[in-house]
């Protein structure tokens, strides 16, 4: 059977302060998802509530917006996916072979206590599935635990947009909390690539991770690559 694969997208549309708007790094999603159409993969978003799933404004602008995100900003069709999204309620995991979660800033806030997604995610895991994410879509594997109540990420290698990189992109003192550091406090062996903003991606058995925007691509292609 064919493999599906199950992207997660965020419904958050703004950082703690309802000014500073935020959402959905469209290049996380597009990149991959170009990945696993061309291997004739079908591909479905759920996001923690359901429906619309804003969009980071910066992601839209050049230099970031490359033609994967100008072709998907200019199909209707394409977009009307953003805007009516699954709920976790609706997806079955036995239909998905791997779960991919996005990026942008937004997820920080609605991934990590989704008990939706943890349900998927776990399920998708235990029946031999694959669990990606990119960037700080790694915040939606920092809760979610194995019917044995053991973490996911506990003793595994994984990357993720990293502290430095917050640093770096200037909006480190807006973050709720340290995505690298509580993916270590959860006994994570953490890894970034030397350099910040470079594509990096770890592969530790059936769970796959990227550190930042620029990963995206290599991530799907590793997921491609075990399915």
């Amino acid at each position: 059977m064919t493999p599906r694969i199950l992207h997660v997208v965020s419904n958050v549309a703004h950082y703690q302060d309802p000014t500073q708007p935020t959402g959905l790094w469209l290049s996380e999603l597009t990149h991959a998802w170009q990945v696993f159409a061309a291997k004739g993969y079908e591909q479905r978003i759920v996001s923690p509530r359901g429906g619309v799933s804003p969009l980071e404004p910066r992601s839209l602008k050049w230099p970031l917006a490359d033609a994967s995100v100008k072709d998907w900003l200019a199909d209707a069709s394409r977009m009307a996916l953003l805007s009516s999204t699954a709920r976790p309620g609706d997806i079955d995991p036995a239909n998905f072979g791997a779960i991919y979660f996005t990026g942008g800033h937004a997820v920080m806030w609605d991934f990590p206590d989704s008990e939706g997604l943890q349900r998927i995610t776990r399920a998708i895991h235990e029946r031999g599935g694959i669990v990606s994410s990119v960037c700080h879509g790694y915040c939606g594997l920092l809760n979610t635990r194995l019917s044995d109540g053991t973490l996911l990420v506990a003793g595994r290698r994984v990357t993720g947009f990293s502290w430095r990189e917050e640093v770096l992109a200037g909006v480190a003192a807006k973050m709720p909390y340290n995505a690298e550091a509580e993916m270590q406090r959860r006994g994570a062996h953490y890894e970034k690539a030397w350099l910040p903003f470079v594509s990096k991606v770890v592969v530790d058995g059936r769970l796959v991770t990227g550190q930042n925007p620029m990963s995206a691509k290599a991530t799907a292609e590793q997921v491609a690559a075990l399915l």
